[in-house]
């Protein structure tokens, strides 16, 4: 299953990003119905949001709206250098451009998603595929032009 968007500017990608923390937010409220069931993530499983793309592409963009849509304090920044940031008490947000599996594995990936309270966010996870369970939502994002972007929810 795939749906499409076309951003023409970075507010409308942040503003995407922000409509899909509206729904996991509204979930939350739901105990977790309504938007893991639209996401077809299923109960108790960590929701595990996958960007995928090249540079400049919109990943960091979107999630800096995410970020904002589920109430996180800014600033945001991509955690390119120290791989991990965690917000809030169950908000992670990972960056593999330049790490293995095996590094995101040693910061306890494995007993970060095995808590299904967890909203997980991975920019560049193609590098880290191997290690992403089989129910994560990927995202993917295409440069069209200066301004353009594609963006691409994938289930």
């Amino acid at each position: 299953m795939q749906t499409e968007f076309i951003t023409t500017k970075a507010g409308q990608t942040q503003k995407l990003g922000e409509l899909l923390a509206e729904e996991i937010l509204a979930d939350k409220k739901s105990s977790l119905k309504n938007a893991k069931s639209l996401l077809e993530v299923g109960p108790q499983k960590t929701l595990i949001i996958c960007l995928s793309g090249n540079l400049g592409s919109g990943k960091t963009t979107f999630t800096q709206g995410l970020l904002k849509g589920l109430k996180v304090k800014g600033p945001y920044t991509s955690p390119t250098f120290v791989i991990m940031k965690k917000y809030k008490d169950n908000i992670y947000h990972f960056d593999a451009y330049r790490v293995s599996a095996i590094d995101i594995l040693n910061l306890g990936w494995n007993e970060i998603i095995s808590d299904f309270k967890n909203i997980i966010i991975v920019e560049w996870a193609e590098r880290v595929k191997k290690i992403i369970p089989k129910n994560a939502l990927w995202i993917k994002f295409e440069w069209v032009d200066e301004d353009k972007r594609k963006i691409i929810f994938e289930k």
